[in-house]
């Protein structure tokens, strides 16, 4: 008998296998320079393979640059050139032929770009003249951390071809076999930049009144909704708060959980199929109290006032757990992060638990 966690689920024309979802989480193992740059490893395919093969319904790709000064760190994956886009056509033919939904992030660090690797001295800036390092650039000149280098303020042409190249990487996404897009708008990336009041202090179109600090995240919706097929879904992550304002002993302004719901509103009359629901990332001092299933309300405050349809994140571990979010209707789906990290075979072993069922590799049947 299935459960709800183990229930197909439905977007446009494409349909997961159930909600047991994994989100994107880097992994910095590219080449940072040469024609391998961006380009996914043996390292990529291993890790997202398993996953499949371990009943895992839809899968994510880590957040994949839309160009080279868009990568976090220069160790991350890009999709800006043909040579990643053919090495992504391995990954995602394996993916769907264990039946997993493959789906990418497409994002652009902005003001938190050219940073190490987290393992090493905790992800410390890279100077723009060290090797490896460039400028960033952002919504506004302001830098993440008082060890970040100041990013440069964003154009008004500069922005235009960003949005540009979210839609040629989209483009190259479908080539490469993916069959969902999601675009970064979270944890402090330059779409969230522009989107929080605390990162965007520009007195243009782009900034200044809420209508104006979303724009750029429309325009970046438009471009690649205008150019991946009426038939597959796109998806949005939003950092539901950067908890700020909702905490009252910040004095600082910030992007909240209601600005949240109107966004995903408008996300949806632009073509947005379900909102990946998270919290955080803009600033390196918020005061986060985090618990599991922390960030579940903000899913849920989505689905029940925007109408749109949402996955949960956030210390999601439990499958009895993971089964309630979705009985209790505050999710459409949820995405299990380092839980999959530390267990590739948490669908399979969760099904067992829940009286569930996720296909198994031919291959592995007689255990």
């Amino acid at each position: 008998m299935s459960t709800t966690l183990f229930t197909p689920y439905t977007l446009r024309e494409l349909t997961a296998p159930n909600r047991v979802w994994m989100p994107p989480m880097c992994q910095y193992s590219a080449a940072p320079a040469g024609e391998a740059a961006g380009v996914p490893t043996d390292w990529h395919f291993t890790h997202l393979a398993a996953r499949a093969a371990g009943g895992t319904g839809l899968i994510i790709a880590e957040a994949t640059a839309v160009s080279p000064e868009g990568r976090i760190s220069p160790y991350d994956l890009g999709l800006w050139n043909d040579t990643q886009t053919e090495a992504f056509r391995r990954i995602t033919a394996f993916l769907k032929s264990q039946g997993t939904v493959p789906v990418i992030q497409l994002g652009h660090a902005g003001r938190k770009a050219s940073t190490e690797r987290p393992w090493i001295e905790r992800g410390r800036a890279l100077a723009p003249d060290e090797e490896h390092g460039w400028t960033p650039v952002g919504a506004s000149p302001l830098p993440f951390s008082p060890e970040h280098t100041t990013p440069e303020e964003l154009t008004v042409d500069q922005i235009a071809d960003i949005v540009r190249k979210f839609a040629d990487a989209a483009r190259r996404a479908l080539d490469a076999g993916f069959q969902a897009v999601e675009i970064h708008g979270a944890h402090g990336y330059l779409v969230h930049q522009f989107l929080s009041p605390h990162t965007n202090r520009r007195t243009d179109a782009y900034g200044g009144s809420f209508e104006n600090r979303i724009r750029f995240a429309l325009e970046v919706v438009d471009a690649v909704r205008a150019v991946w097929p009426e038939e597959l879904p796109l998806f949005f992550r939003v950092s539901a708060t950067d908890w700020l304002t909702e905490n009252p002993e910040d004095d600082r302004e910030g992007w909240t959980s209601q600005d949240t719901v109107r966004l995903a509103k408008e996300l949806q009359a632009h073509g947005v199929d379900l909102l990946d629901v998270s919290t955080g990332g803009l600033v390196p001092d918020a005061r986060i109290e985090a618990a599991p299933g922390f960030q579940v309300p903000f899913a849920e405050a989505v689905r029940n006032e925007a109408g749109l349809p949402v996955a949960a994140v956030g210390l999601i571990t439990d499958p009895a757990q993971a089964q309630a979010v979705l009985t209790e209707g505050r999710a459409d789906a949820v995405l299990l992060g380092r839980e999959l990290l530390r267990n590739p075979y948490w669908a399979r072993h969760a099904a067992a638990a829940l009286d569930g069922e996720v296909p198994s590799p031919v291959q592995y049947h007689r255990a």
